[in-house]
């Protein structure tokens, strides 16, 4: 069965997120229902007209993300942006883009889907505003050290290094840095050193000239230029070339750069903000990672733990998690049974705080009742469960506070909540407790 150009637009139609294409003069030839929705624009109104023109983003004219894609050769994801709708009000976007080919091969113009992020943005403030601090949750000792680290360098202009696995939160801690920052009100540039070829990085950080290769058709200032005065956030710097590395060695000491294809020296006053979550010491050793470069990024270090070292902080982010989700999804979960928060608990949490919140979402999804039973989480966190070979009578005959924790659980048919509420503790510390004595399964 060939699918016909007109069944492929209706398909296009009918989905939610915005959908646009272009030639490859970046030209609009295709503009889906959801684009119109979320534009306001009808599509008869954009169609054979530049992009740019219609939606006014300064992406549009620094990181066209087709053009960036074309360069590349890879496909963008998840890029944050802003556009300005017909009305003329201006709505935060996260948007994808990609390559269009002919049937030769070659490059014929570009697509790009798009969603609308207001509600979420909504969402995000209402959340933030019962956070610790600037957004990001976190009750363990460890956590209180970071956010206490922050606001002691919040008159600095030093370079920091964030270090961290993935999923723990790298980006959240980078932007608390420059909220409580001197530089808050100056621009905030990021730049993720992964996406982009090596060629193409240099381009993007420094910026270049008219000629300076095929594709630079006029001059374009690089990130550092746009975040003079501000602050430039660098995440996965230690995946960045090592001859880039040099030329942002040069940055950090003496403030200066050239674009990619001009011999004009530039001067910029830019805060950096570095992060990474490989191996520092084995790509030091390696050579993948420049020692001096190394040293001069980490005056203020910051290393974020893995959430397996901080499970303290696992029920406020679960609460946290949930209250996200109910108005997301508007639904009305409130709790999670604590069999449920046991087994999160108890959890290694390799993907980190990232793994945790797609773990609340799945169950939030299949939840029908107003609290997320153990039966909701997803098999392979059930499948962690674990069953002490003891009995825990057994475990408590010689201790009388631990012999009373146990009948004070029974009494309260292990309603560990409950329980936590008449000792005037928190979960988290009742929780230690059980462990301690191998009463944590019931």
């Amino acid at each position: 069965m060939t699918i016909t150009d007109n069944f492929k637009d209706h398909i296009l139609d009918s989905i939610a997120e915005g959908v646009f294409t272009v030639d490859r003069n970046f030209k609009i030839i295709f503009f889906n229902k959801a684009a119109e929705k979320i534009t306001g624009y009808d599509r008869n109104e954009v169609l054979g007209k530049f992009c740019k023109h219609v939606f006014n983003s300064k992406l549009c004219y620094v990181d066209c993300p087709i053009a960036l894609a074309i360069k590349s050769q890879k496909s963008i994801f998840d890029f944050e942006s802003a556009i300005l709708q017909k009305e003329g009000s201006i709505i935060p976007i996260k948007l994808n883009a990609a390559v269009l080919y002919n049937n030769t091969g070659d490059p014929n113009g570009g697509i790009i889907s798009f969603r609308d992020l207001s509600e979420y943005e909504s969402i995000k403030r209402k959340l933030e505003k019962s956070t610790q601090f600037h957004g990001i949750i976190g009750h363990s000792k460890q956590m209180h050290e970071i956010f206490q680290l922050i606001k002691d360098i919040k008159d600095s202009g030093a370079p920091v290094l964030i270090h961290g696995e993935s999923g723990t939160g790298k980006e959240m801690i980078a932007n608390a840095i420059q909220a409580t920052s001197s530089r808050g009100d100056n621009p905030f540039i990021k730049v993720n050193c992964s996406v982009f070829s090596d060629n193409l990085l240099a381009s993007e950080l420094f910026g270049h000239v008219k000629g300076a290769f095929t594709d630079a058709t006029k001059d374009r200032p690089g990130r550092f230029e746009i975040a003079d005065k501000g602050t430039i956030f660098l995440d996965e710097v230690a995946e960045m070339p090592l001859q880039m590395q040099l030329q942002l060695l040069r940055v950090l000491q003496e403030g200066t750069f050239e674009r990619v294809g001009e011999s004009v020296t530039r001067k910029v006053n830019v805060r950096v903000i570095a992060a990474t979550n490989i191996d520092i010491k084995k790509a030091l050793e390696e050579g993948k990672f420049r020692d001096d470069l190394f040293y001069r990024l980490n005056v203020i270090p910051i290393e974020i733990p893995p959430l397996r070292e901080r499970k303290d902080d696992i029920p406020p982010l679960v609460q946290h998690f949930i209250n996200k989700f109910s108005i997301l999804y508007q639904k009305e979960i409130t709790d999670i049974e604590d069999r449920a928060l046991d087994l999160l608990m108890e959890n290694n949490w390799k993907g980190n705080v990232r793994e945790l919140e797609n773990v609340i979402e799945y169950a939030f999804v299949r939840s029908s009742s107003n609290i997320i039973e153990i039966s909701k989480l997803p098999s392979t966190i059930r499948g962690n469960a674990k069953q002490s070979g003891s009995t825990y009578h057994e475990i408590v005959h010689d201790d009388p506070e631990k012999a009373k924790l146990l009948k004070l659980l029974e009494e309260n048919h292990w309603n560990k909540t409950k329980v936590a509420e008449i000792l005037g503790i928190g979960r988290t510390t009742l929780w230690r407790k059980l462990k301690s004595i191998n009463l944590l399964y019931k």
